[in-house]
């Protein structure tokens, strides 16, 4: 089966198993970012075009859930496969709507599948728990069973890692899936729903609804969806677990993010800078792991760290994703954020940072129209500074210097976001401290960007996360399952009369 996008240039919404043109007549522009060119244009839903996808998705539910185990994962394995096949495909799709380079769209890829695998485990994950003989002759054991509806939405930075973080888990614990991705990168949704679909997965239990915040409050606002799934701004995320619990939904809504590297005096200054060129620059730093803080411990560490990270800035590669160059950096997703973004550069500038490296001004020949920005770096970046406190979402890099490892600690610990963050150290005792004091979710060890394994759970504190539930892993399957506990006695049997014996077998 050749997967291809539909030859009309318009995006479609995805609902019980074919792809259905809209009836909305409200349309957004889809960008090439590396040329600023219009690539297609996408479908954005009304109310009662995710009705319909919720009805479809309603009735599929019963015999999906009802569905042994060992087969959903089935479904998912060969789906797994499906992707493996497809990978360049999918790779073009997330390149050519988001910009990010091959590399990065690979790796993106490659992490969403881990979830994939570990999907299908569905029987073990799914499994509960027995007590023999509770109470006299009583038994009790517990059952893991599927929401029903359940909905994503996934924010554009990652168009197939982040839904990947959510329906394989949702859907091999029995629930039917709804999917609103980003309509800047909609394409690799579609994507993904026909790989489903050929990898076996009955119609209707998987839709995608295609939109904008029309789309996102008809989400919020549907009795028939018992769970949501988010992962975007904290503002958003606010909104989305705000609405969505008020009216009864099981909400996980995880948010933005500002991650500091502490860089301490002992650390290994190579090792640290290539991490933070890959941490702070990868994906054009709009990922809600991107270190976008380095704390230098100690002058002399901080004045050695901007030595030599400035060249190493100054010289990324940057252009188009299928640019013959072997290019480290592409454009940001669209003009407006890349507006955004030199904006935070110019506030910076004014409120006294030393601009290092300025990133607002580069060309890549050839995509003059390109929302491109140049690798930008910070020093003497102080923690009242607007490019400190909020979240930039771009490829700008501040350095903060302190002057112990207890200030790394507490501005560490004082800043509104809890997401990520690391310690890049050769004292084992440091590291060991700083893991248990420090006040965020997910943190490495020499290790820039700690996004857990699929078998582990991602997730952060403060305002990174709203919702009692991490994403993926032992917690994606505790979100998407309610527990339900049995208590059973049998009365005295028969068992030992002789008209329960069975006859003799000639």
């Amino acid at each position: 089966m050749k997967v291809t996008l539909s030859m009309s240039k318009t995006i479609h919404h995805w609902i019980n198993g074919a792809e259905v043109a809209g009836q909305s007549g409200r349309f957004s522009d889809v960008y090439n970012p590396a040329f600023g060119e219009v690539s297609a244009r996408v479908q954005l839903a009304m109310p009662t075009e995710l009705a319909a996808a919720v009805a479809a998705a309603k009735a599929a539910f019963p015999a999906w859930a009802a569905t042994p185990p060992l087969r959903r994962a089935r479904v998912m394995f060969k789906f797994k496969e499906l992707l493996e096949k497809h990978a360049e495909e999918i790779v073009a799709a997330i390149a050519s709507e988001h910009g990010k380079v091959k590399a990065d769209a690979h790796g993106e890829l490659i992490r969403g599948l881990e979830v994939v695998e570990f999907a299908c485990g569905a029987p073990h994950l799914l499994k509960g728990e027995f007590a023999e003989n509770v109470g006299t002759a009583v038994d009790s054991y517990s059952l893991r069973q599927p929401l029903g509806v359940v909905a994503g939405i996934t924010p554009f930075n990652f168009p197939a890692m982040v839904p990947m973080w959510m329906f394989p888990l949702a859907l091999v614990a029995g629930n039917s899936f709804i999917l609103k991705p980003s309509e800047r990168d909609p394409s690799t949704a579609l994507i993904l729903a026909r790989l489903l679909k050929e990898a076996g997965l009955p119609d209707g239990v998987f839709n995608v609804v295609q939109g904008d915040k029309v789309a996102v409050d008809a989400i919020l606002d549907h009795p028939d969806i018992q769970a949501v799934s988010f992962v975007g701004s904290t503002p958003i995320a606010q909104y989305i677990y705000a609405s969505g619990t008020a009216k009864g939904k099981r909400v996980q809504a995880l948010g933005g993010a500002k991650n500091h590297m502490v860089v301490m005096p002992d650390a290994d200054l190579d090792q640290a800078v290539d991490a933070l060129m890959g941490a702070a620059y990868g994906s054009a730093g709009e990922r809600c792991m991107a270190i976008s803080v380095a704390v230098a411990v100690g002058d002399a560490t901080a004045d050695a760290l901007i030595a030599k990270l400035a060249p190493k800035v100054q010289t990324l590669k940057i252009g188009a994703w299928d640019s013959s160059a072997d290019v480290e950096m592409g454009p940001l997703v669209t003009r407006e954020h890349k507006a955004k973004v030199a904006g935070y550069i110019d506030a910076g500038v004014a409120e006294g940072a030393k601009l290092v490296v300025d990133g607002r001004h580069h060309v890549v020949a050839g995509c003059e129209s390109g929302f491109f920005l140049g690798g930008s770096l910070f020093d003497g970046v102080r923690t009242e500074m607007k490019i400190y406190q909020e979240e930039i979402f771009g490829p700008v890099l501040c350095v903060v210097r302190v002057d112990s490892y207890e200030e790394a600690i507490r501005i560490t610990n004082g800043h509104a976001y809890g997401n990520g963050t690391a310690i890049f150290t050769r004292d084992g005792d440091a590291a060991r401290d700083f893991v248990a004091r420090i006040q965020v979710g997910m943190v490495g060890v020499n290790v820039p960007i700690p996004v857990p394994m699929a078998f582990m759970s991602f997730g952060g504190w403060k305002a990174s996360l709203f919702g009692d539930h991490h994403a993926y892993g032992a917690e994606g399957i505790r979100f998407y399952t309610r527990l339900k506990t049995v208590t059973a006695r049998w009365p005295q049997s028969i068992r030992s009369g002789a008209e329960f014996v069975m006859p003799t077998m000639k």
